[in-house]
């Protein structure tokens, strides 16, 4: 397994893509951060990440598409898939290999943003920034990569177009994200089936964690979801073995 990951990251980093894709993140973050008045931190008069925290997801909900969407489908359109069957890996190494390729590559774009706390942290004028608040939230963040994750692997073999996976990876985060918090919202649902529906998305979950509180029922919620989608590409994966 950790052969296959060490060749994705090595492919990863060979190109352009894996540093723009990086690039593009802290970039992002960096002008709705410390840049935009409505979103800076600066203007925002309080030593929080809480910003940081409420937009990470939006952008990572592009960033890790992108970061997933060649896993499979370039094997598929190479050819090399026919290639990768005949190694002395089963199924699930090569799914796993994959997956933490990605996994590590998303962890390594959220790493330079310790450098905003840092940065909150100097400019504050009295007392301290929430450090236990914030170690939850990065706790929360982790766990929402590792759904977007594997929902980009199980979206990727689906196709052999990588552009048609980053849109089918970056339609099934946003759904799974927000999508079911706002069809919760819908009247008709309301007193009724609104709380297990909101409860289905990762939204919910998230918020929870994003404010510093780790309950199980969250960690077990995004493991499930997270197994789910590494099943679904495996059943997928089944049909071409």
């Amino acid at each position: 397994m950790w052969s296959i990951c060490k060749k994705e990251l090595r492919q990863f980093f060979n190109s352009l893509t894996g540093y723009l894709a990086i690039g593009v993140f802290l970039l992002l973050m960096g002008l709705f951060l410390f840049i935009f008045p409505t979103t800076s931190i600066l203007d925002y008069g309080f030593a929080t990440m809480d910003k940081f925290f409420e937009l990470a997801p939006w952008i990572l909900l592009l960033l890790i598409p992108a970061i997933t969407m060649r896993s499979f489908s370039e094997e598929f359109k190479s050819g090399t898939w026919e290639l990768l069957k005949t190694k002395p890996l089963s199924l699930g190494q090569i799914i796993g290999g994959k997956y933490w390729a990605s996994f590590i590559v998303a962890i390594l774009a959220l790493l330079p943003s310790l450098l905003y706390v840092f940065t909150i942290n100097t400019l504050i004028v009295k007392g301290s920034i929430d450090s236990g608040g914030i170690a939850g939230s990065y706790v929360g963040l982790l766990m929402l990569v590792a759904v977007f994750t594997s929902i980009g692997i199980c979206c990727s073999t689906l196709t052999n177009n990588a552009v048609v996976g980053f849109l089918i990876s970056a339609v099934a985060c946003f759904i799974f994200y927000n999508g079911f918090e706002a069809v919760s919202q819908i009247p008709s649902f309301k007193g009724n089936a609104d709380y297990y529906i909101d409860q289905a998305g990762i939204s919910n979950h998230y918020k929870s964690m994003s404010r510093g509180l780790i309950e199980v029922k969250d960690v077990v919620y995004f493991l499930v979801v997270t197994v789910l989608f590494l099943l679904i590409a495996a059943r997928q994966l089944m049909k071409k073995w």
